[in-house]
C-alpha cells in the first residue's frame, strides 16, 4: 500500500488511542506529514525500535509497538518452548502504556510475563532477565534522546541486547504482521489476576543492589559532597539507594529535576554528554560547594559528571571517565588482591585508544568490539560460557557507558555512580581531584584527545542521504585529513582494513562504519547511528598537548565536515 492508503487503514482502525486518532484527523489534507508518518515501517533492529511519538506506521504508538510485540512473541514460541520475558519502562510519555501493550501480547500469545510495577533503570531489565531465568526482556525507553521521542529495547536470555541475527529472525515475524489484524491481545488487569502477568518482585530488586554493591573497590573513603541528578528520569532512588548504602550520605537532589517528568521541562535533551542537560546541577554545585556532580540519563543506564578544581567546576567526558575509572578499578583490585588471573576488559572500536595504555600496565587483556554495549555484554557471555566470567574487570565506551560486573551485560549507571563516588573519596584523601588524577594519567601515557561530531538528517530522505553518504565514503578515496596522511583504512562493512602495505580481515561482525588512521597514532570513524538520524564522527587525536591537539582537531574535522558537505 502507498502513503494514502496506509493513511485510511489507520483512519478507519486506529480509533483505540484518542491521540493517534486526532492527529490522524489533523493531518488529512497534509500530504507532506502523510508521507512522513507512513512513508516507510519504523525500523526495527539490535536496538529494538525508537522513534517520534505519534500517529503513522513512522512511529511510536500503541500499534507499531503491538506489531513489534507479536513479531517477538511469535520468535519466543518458535524458539523457546515455555518462554518468558521481563518488562521495565523509564518516565517517558507513553511508557508505562506501551509497556502494557507489548504486556498484553506477550500474555495473549501464552508468553509468561514479569513487569516492574513502576519506572526502572534499562540495568535493572538486564539483571532481572537473567535473575528470572527469562527468555527475553524488553524495556520502553529511548534513552537520552529529545522527550517527543520513545523506543523499545529488547534483550535476549543473556541480559544483553538481541543479536544481529535475532534481529534479523524477529524482524522476519513483525514484517509478516498486518498492524490490525494480526496481533493477539487482551486486557492488562485480567492478565495480572490470572497471573498470567507478575509484578517482579522486591527480592529481584534486592538482589540487583547486592550485585552493585559486590562491585565496590574501596570502603575506606569519608564522605564527599554530590550533587545528582537523574534529569526527570528513573535514577533517582536506585543512585541513592546504592550510594546511601555504600557510605555516601551528603548529598543534594536538583529539585526541578528530581521527579519524573515526560517533557523534560528543564533540559530538552536529557543528555548527560550535554552540559546544557546538567547547567541545573552546576549551578547548584557553586551554591552548595560540592566536591562532585552526577547527572544520570532518563533510563539510567549512563552517567556524566564534574568536579570542583580550582575553583571552578570542570566536566569530564565519556572517555576520560572511562580511562579513569579502568585505571581505578585495575589499582584497587591489584591493591586488595583482588585481581583475577588473565584479567580482561573491553572497549568499543570508536572508544579512545588510552584504554591501552592503561590495559597494558596492568597486564590486561583489552579486546575492542563494534559500537554498542551489547557487543561487550557478548564479551561477558562468551567468558561466561568457558567458565572466565570472573577474568572480566572492567568495559566501556565513549558514550558515558560503564560496567565493572557481570550482573548486567549492558551499561550499569547505578553501578558506575557507585564507583564515581568511591573514585573521588579515595583521591580525596591524597588531596587529588578526578581532574588532577586525569592530568598524571596523561604525563602517564601520553595526551589523548577524543571528540564526537553529530550530523542529523532529519525527514523521509534522511535516511536515505545517510546512506548515500556512506556509499561514497567508500568509492572516494580519502588519503588526508586535515594535513595528516592517512595510512590505513577500515570498512567495517566489507570486514577489510587497507593499508600501503597489506591487506587484512577484520574479525568482527559486519557494521557500516568506516575508520581512517592516521600518521602520527590518530584516527576518525565515521558511522550512521543505530538509533537515530545522525552520522557521528568520532575523532581520537594523540598529540604532545592539547594546544596541538585542537589545533590538528579544527585541521581534521574541517576536511570531515567538506567531505560530508555539512557545515
Amino acid at each position: 500500500m502507498n502513503e494514502r492508503e496506509l493513511y485510511k487503514q489507520w483512519i478507519e482502525n486506529a480509533t483505540e488511542d484518542k491521540e493517534v486518532a486526532e492527529e490522524l484527523i489533523k493531518i488529512k489534507k497534509d500530504d507532506e506529514a502523510v508521507k512522513d508518518r507512513f512513508y516507510r515501517n519504523l525500523a526495527f533492529g539490535t536496538g529494538g525500535l525508537r522513534g517520534v511519538i505519534g500517529a503513522g506506521t513512522n512511529r511510536m504508538n500503541i500499534y507499531t509497538v503491538r506489531k513489534a510485540s507479536q513479531g517477538l512473541a511469535d520468535y519466543l514460541n518458535e524458539e523457546f518452548k515455555r518462554p518468558s520475558i521481563a518488562i521495565a519502562y523509564d518516565s517517558r510519555k507513553n511508557s508505562r502504556q506501551f509497556a502494557r501493550a507489548a504486556a498484553e501480547v506477550f500474555a495473549q500469545n501464552g508468553i509468561k510475563v514479569f513487569q516492574y510495577e513502576t519506572l526502572m533503570p534499562t540495568p535493572m531489565l538486564s539483571f532481572a532477565v537473567r535473575h528470572l531465568g527469562c527468555s527475553a526482556g524488553i524495556v520502553v525507553t529511548a534513552s537520552h534522546n529529545p522527550a517527543k521521542y520513545n523506543g523499545y529495547k529488547v534483550y535476549g536470555p543473556d541480559g544483553c541486547q538481541i543479536t544481529l541475527d535475532a534481529a534479523e529472525k524477529i524482524t522476519g515475524y513483525i514484517e509478516r504482521k498486518d498492524i490490525f489484524r494480526d496481533i493477539h491481545t487482551g486486557n492488562f488487569d485480567t492478565f495480572l489476576n490470572e497471573g498470567k502477568i507478575r509484578y517482579i518482585g522486591q527480592d529481584t530488586i534486592d538482589a540487583y543492589f547486592d550485585a552493585v554493591r559486590s562491585y565496590s573497590v574501596f570502603e575506606d573513603g569519608g564522605d564527599i559532597r554530590i550533587v545528582y541528578t537523574p534529569l526527570n528520569g528513573t535514577g533517582l532512588k536506585p543512585v541513592l539507594r546504592i550510594l546511601n548504602e555504600t557510605g555516601f550520605q551528603t548529598i543534594t537532589v536538583v529539585p526541578e529535576q528530581e521527579e519524573p517528568d515526560e517533557n523534560f521541562t528543564t533540559c530538552p535533551y536529557p543528555n548527560p554528554e550535554e552540559k546544557a542537560a546538567l547547567q541545573l546541577g552546576l549551578e547548584l554545585c557553586a551554591k552548595t560547594g560540592a566536591d562532585l556532580l552526577l547527572g544520570t540519563d532518563p533510563d539510567c543506564d549512563r552517567v556524566g559528571a564534574a568536579v570542583r578544581q580550582d575553583g571552578n567546576y570542570v566536566l569530564i567526558n565519556g572517555n576520560q571517565m572511562g580511562v579513569l575509572l579502568f585505571d581505578f578499578v585495575c589499582a584497587m583490585r591489584k591493591k586488595y588482591g583482588t585481581m583475577p588471573e588473565n584479567p580482561v576488559a573491553v572497549k568499543t572500536i570508536v572508544t579512545t585508544e588510552m584504554a591501552q595504555s592503561i590495559a597494558d600496565q596492568y597486564g590486561v587483556q583489552l579486546k575492542n568490539v563494534l559500537t554498542g554495549f551489547k557487543f561487550i555484554g557478548e564479551q561477558i557471555g562468551l567468558l561466561e560460557e568457558n567458565g572466565e566470567a570472573d577474568r572480566y574487570v572492567f568495559g566501556f565506551e565513549e558514550s558515558y557507558g560503564y560496567l565493572s560486573g557481570t550482573h548486567a551485560r549492558d551499561k550499569d549507571a547505578v553501578n558506575a555512580a557507585m564507583l564515581i563516588c568511591e573514585m573521588a573519596s579515595y583521591y580525596r584523601q591524597q588531596g587529588k581531584t578526578l581532574a588532577d588524577r586525569l592530568n598524571e594519567l596523561y604525563l602517564e601515557h601520553g595526551y589523548f584527545y577524543d571528540k564526537l561530531e553529530s550530523f542529523t538528517f532529519e525527514g523521509a530522505d534522511g535516511m536515505l542521504h545517510m546512506a548515500e553518504l556512506m556509499k561514497s565514503l567508500r568509492i572516494d578515496s580519502i588519503t588526508e585529513l586535515g594535513g595528516a596522511k592517512v595510512v590505513k583504512v577500515s570498512d567495517y562493512l566489507a570486514s577489510v582494513e587497507k593499508s600501503e602495505r597489506e591487506t587484512q580481515k577484520i574479525d568482527l561482525p559486519k557494521s557500516d562504519v568506516m575508520g581512517y588512521a592516521l600518521a602520527g597514532g590518530s584516527s576518525v570513524v565515521v558511522r550512521p547511528s543505530g538509533t537515530e538520524p545522525k552520522i557521528k564522527v568520532y575523532y581520537s587525536l594523540k598529540c604532545p598537548n592539547e594546544e596541538n591537539a585542537s589545533k590538528l582537531y579544527a585541521a581534521v574535522s574541517a576536511d570531515i565536515h567538506k567531505i560530508l558537505g555539512v557545515g
